[in-house]
């Protein structure tokens, strides 16, 4: 099912997330409907705030930009994050952009 996505400023966008626990309620039909909408929408990640859900859960699918990039230098993933956390922050940043 295909998901509303929210847009900046929408009220679920401004809370603090919360922890959840692998038995999450629906958590199984979440995931297929965020990989729904994902796709649907043309996009390589969706968090569970944007589509209403105040969780700490994500996911990412760049195999998406390996099929279109035909220099691509890494190979693409695709991976549900559950709760994650940031421990280090380094490194470039890279802006992809689209047709450029």
């Amino acid at each position: 099912m295909i998901l509303p996505i929210y847009a900046y400023g929408h009220p679920v966008l401004k809370k603090v997330a919360a922890d959840i626990t692998p038995d999450f309620p629906g958590l199984d039909e979440l995931l297929a409907n965020m990989w729904e909408t994902m796709y649907e929408a043309d996009g390589v990640g969706l968090a569970a705030p944007q589509v209403g859900q105040s969780i700490r859960l994500f996911l990412i699918d760049t195999t998406q930009i390996e099929k279109d990039e035909a220099d691509a230098k890494a190979p693409g993933f695709k991976k549900v994050f559950i709760n994650a956390t940031i421990l280090d922050e380094n490194g470039d940043v890279k802006i992809l952009k689209k047709g450029a």
